[in-house]
């Protein structure tokens, strides 16, 4: 949103005679207790689901009688509000957490407005275990009643299973019909002496495609012809490949609509999926691998098509980029963590589209046993390329698959370590990404030597080290100890008589840790100057801007 949409909202609020139960004000002045700001989001997120809203708004900065600017000094820098929003989804349902967190710095003082997403339809959110909604203007507990009308949401409506009244069998496409009927067969080997004898209404009924003969928008969308996307307007049925090259410029693209089941292989046949040539050590790696296995593009594009909230009117995304693909799909994420997923490797409990999925487990596209997800990551994992990435934010999947290494020392890592479990590999992926980790992840990395370091500047450890031959990295990260760098700058000024300030940098800068920023390498090299300075061991006898460093002289 731009400034002036956030300041027409934030008028728009502020002129309601009181909160609602999907706008909260709070002064936060100098701070906010996080437990309360965590069950404020359960409860807006809630009540915002309850009166059909698309989200609620919690507002800092503005008191909550008369809605007057008060300012706010929360969080302060940016990147502490923006951690705030993974702080938050540890402890919520899902790990569902701000849609986005707006600053505005207005003459009137500072505003903070979160905007909270509300409660996907069968699942209301908690925030550490418990449900909260608004009572009039009181925080307080989710009543049972608002529970199970939340809940009652997953089971009331399936849009894939509704019937198509003006539609028949004419409006779907024969060659679909005719390859939806080899890939039953080929997933049900004990059925297609009888398949061969069933007429195309039988078939579609038994592959659960069709109720009872009646066309169902999961038959438009899977098998329809292309001229009847019509009948499922004004959703869409729809895939868009885009190609980019390497500076971000449309290079390619192709959009292809129903019969979606025929879809998935010309998208397919338009990503190039090109060699990818690994640089060779010694005898560790192979020569040339494909970019991307097919497994996993394909498992990516039907997921997205089965998970697709077609509700919402758009397509489903792929854009393939010099060294990685993207997929996306609209609608919050089910399951909630991609992390329980894998770890779990078991079938989801509620589907969006439960007639739709049904049918693509029918028809060989999916698999609803569960594993899909996990075997993309093992794939990744057993050609030492990064895991994927997901983007859960904004009521969109966004899934990322790396076609190449991106850090030569952990693919030497992973093909070193084949003990290491699935969920260590996800973690240790997110250290080689410089992501941050949470204090379990920390706990759990730490307490096996996996990483060394100081938050959020981790490095492998010296057991990994150790193993895979890194020692000079991992000294580079380790760096020295202190007195090292203290004794190096008296030894310095001693020969020279005096050192400058870029003297001292030029000394010290490549001898510091190879994880350190610049930034965090003048600030390193200041506390050793002032260190030394205090101690009484050197003076500045130049200016602060120009400094000239020289030794005390002792007594003794």
């Amino acid at each position: 949103m731009t400034t002036p949409e956030l300041e027409q909202i934030l008028q728009n609020l502020r002129s309601l005679t009181a909160e609602t139960e999907v706008a909260e004000f709070k002064e936060a002045k100098n701070g906010y207790d996080f437990n309360k700001l965590g069950k404020y989001f359960s409860a807006l997120s809630n009540e915002a689901n309850l009166m059909g809203k698309p989200h609620a708004w919690l507002v800092f900065g503005v008191e909550d009688k008369r809605h007057l600017i008060v300012g706010s000094r929360f969080r302060l820098r940016r990147k502490d509000l923006d951690s705030l929003k993974g702080e938050i989804a540890n402890k919520t349902t899902n790990r569902i957490t701000f849609i986005e967190i707006h600053e505005l710095l207005l003459s009137e003082g500072r505003v903070i407005m979160f905007q909270v997403p509300a409660a996907p339809k069968g699942f209301p959110i908690a925030f550490e275990g418990h449900y909260y909604g608004r009572d009039g203007e009181e925080l307080a507990p989710l009543n049972l009643e608002e529970i199970e009308r939340i809940r009652a949401q997953a089971t009331t409506e399936d849009w894939s299973a509704a019937i198509v009244p003006d539609a028949s069998v004419g409006d779907l496409d024969e060659e679909a019909i005719l390859l939806a009927r080899k890939n039953y067969k080929n997933k049900f080997p004990e059925k297609a002496d009888e398949v061969d004898s069933w007429n195309n209404i039988t078939f579609l009924n038994k592959a659960k495609i069709t109720i009872k003969g009646k066309i169902t928008r999961t038959a438009i969308v899977l098998l329809g012809k292309e001229e009847s996307e019509h009948f499922i307007n004004p959703a869409e049925a729809k895939i868009r490949w885009l190609l980019k090259d390497t500076n971000g410029n449309d290079k390619d693209y192709l959009i292809v609509s129903c019969p979606i089941f025929l879809a998935v292989d010309k998208t397919y046949a338009k990503i190039r999926n090109l060699k990818y040539r690994y640089l060779k050590d010694g005898t560790l790696f192979p020569d040339e691998v494909n970019q991307y296995e097919p497994y996993s593009i394909r498992e990516a594009l039907n997921n997205c098509i089965a998970h697709q909230d077609y509700t919402k009117h758009g397509r489903i995304n792929v854009v393939e980029m010099e060294d990685r693909l993207m997929f996306t799909n609209l609608g919050s994420f089910i399951p909630g963590s991609v992390e329980k997923v894998v770890k779990d490797d078991a079938p989801e409990e509620h589907y969006r589209n439960r007639f739709l999925a049904t049918a693509m487990f029918n028809l060989k596209m999916v698999d609803t046993a569960g594993g899909g997800i996990r075997k993309i990551f093992n794939f990744q994992r057993e050609r030492f390329f990064p895991m994927p990435d997901y983007d859960l934010s904004g009521e969109k999947v966004k899934m990322i698959i790396s076609g190449k290494v991106l850090d030569l020392d952990y693919a030497r890592l992973l093909a070193q370590n084949k003990d290491l479990t699935l969920e260590e590999i996800m973690i240790l992926d997110k250290v080689q990404k410089k992501q941050s980790l949470t204090a379990f992840e920390e706990k759990l990395l730490k307490s096996k030597k996996l990483i060394e370091g100081r938050k959020p500047n981790y490095y492998i450890g010296i057991k990994v080290v150790q193993k895979t031959g890194q020692k000079a990295s991992y000294t580079k990260n380790k760096a020295f100890d202190k007195q090292y760098y203290l004794d190096l700058i008296v030894k310095s000024i001693k020969q020279h008589k005096s050192l400058s300030r870029k003297d001292v940098d030029e000394l010290l800068w490549n001898k510091l840790p190879e994880w350190m920023d610049d930034k965090q390498r003048k600030i390193k090299i200041n506390n050793l100057l002032s260190e030394l300075r205090r101690n009484g061991r050197i003076r500045n006898e130049g200016t602060l801007k120009d400094s000239n460093w020289v030794l005390i002289k002792t007594s003794n």
